[in-house]
């Protein structure tokens, strides 16, 4: 018998009906190595130690949207999507599955998609667009809602693709569903620090009133709120940037032209904050900003001194060319007197 045999032998007759002075110390061998291996991973199993996935291939058509889902479905699109779109064609499949939630007595659908809104969205554009075979490649899991809520906030919170303002909703949604509004308790589940979770929670809190004077909300992000949550106190610079906020979005409509985000909240906050009016500006030393009689900035006195006098013209601050002449006059006639 080879020396592999006669090992493998040896270890299956050790300890059958042997004494203490008969037996023979058991030796290591790949077959032992092997059964022990497989008995040990059954145990595993058996305990929970290692989660069996369960890989299914179904018709998106079965799925429906979670409810807490963090992704607005209804903002997806071809461009949105384009990239994995392109990504499952050149694979022929999709290769990373979307996590779900078994549904019983449903109408309609036998599943609910936890993560992989942009998955199901993607494969069901190509099944209506020439590619009918391919299916919705999904993982199986029972789980309850703020357990999910936390496993799509893990797998989306580095992707690009989700705004920062699809995310503050979320958390937002989140605070009372799950955490009983603790925001504390909510950042130590997610594992963040609580100003983390603060400036998504104040970009979810923006009043609509204020929203509204921006083309698309979906471009803000976590550091425009801090510069927008400024405005909204006392409430007499609230008035303001909620009148500007309208004035922007009903000249938006008239003539199809939007400003950036920056170009907005520059817009907002000169009409929070308008300059002081003055018809002839101050001698000093520090910058003063001439306004229009409506209130629009015009120019800005930057210094004054033996060499001359160092003026701004605001440009984009919305007062008229007539506005501006008649603010140079003023600068003139205080720097320049007539001879």
């Amino acid at each position: 018998m080879s020396r592999k045999n006669s090992g493998f032998a040896a270890d299956l007759a050790a300890g059958i009906d042997l004494t203490e002075d008969t037996a023979a110390p058991r030796r290591s061998s790949i077959a032992s190595n092997v059964l022990t291996g497989r008995s040990n991973r059954l145990a595993d199993l058996a305990s929970g130690a290692i989660v069996s996935r369960t890989h299914e291939l179904v018709d998106p058509a079965k799925c429906r949207m979670w409810a807490g889902h963090n992704r607005d479905y209804a903002l997806l699109n071809e461009e949105r999507c384009a990239d994995l779109i392109e990504s499952i064609k050149a694979q022929g499949r999709q290769e990373i599955p979307a996590i779900v939630r078994r549904l019983s007595g449903d109408d309609g659908f036998e599943f609910e998609v936890i993560c992989g809104a942009r998955r199901h969205w993607s494969i069901s554009w190509l099944r209506s667009h020439n590619y009918p075979d391919f299916k919705f490649l999904v993982d199986v899991r029972e789980m309850g809602d703020e357990e999910a809520f936390r496993l799509a906030d893990i797998e989306n919170r580095a992707r690009d693709d989700l705004t920062d303002l699809e995310r503050a909703k979320d958390y937002l949604r989140a605070l009372t569903a799950y955490y009983d509004g603790r925001q504390k308790t909510m950042a130590e589940r997610l594992k963040v620090s609580e100003s983390w979770l603060t400036r998504y929670l104040d970009l979810a809190r923006l009043p609509d009133g204020l929203t509204r004077a921006f083309a698309n909300p979906q471009e803000l992000g976590i550091r425009n709120a801090i510069a927008l949550k400024a405005l909204l106190k006392p409430d007499d610079r609230r008035e303001r940037a909620f009148r500007e906020a309208e004035r922007l979005a009903a000249e938006r409509e008239q003539t199809g032209k939007s400003m950036s985000v920056i170009e907005v909240i520059k817009a907002l906050a000169l009409a929070a904050d308008p300059p002081k009016k003055s018809g002839s500006p101050k001698k000093s030393g520090k910058p003063e900003t001439v306004a229009s009689a409506s209130g629009k900035p015009v120019l800005r006195i930057d210094g004054a001194d033996r060499k001359g006098v160092r003026v701004t013209l605001l440009n984009k601050g919305g007062a008229t060319r007539e506005e501006a002449e008649e603010a140079i006059r003023a600068v003139l006639d205080q720097h320049w007197p007539a001879i």
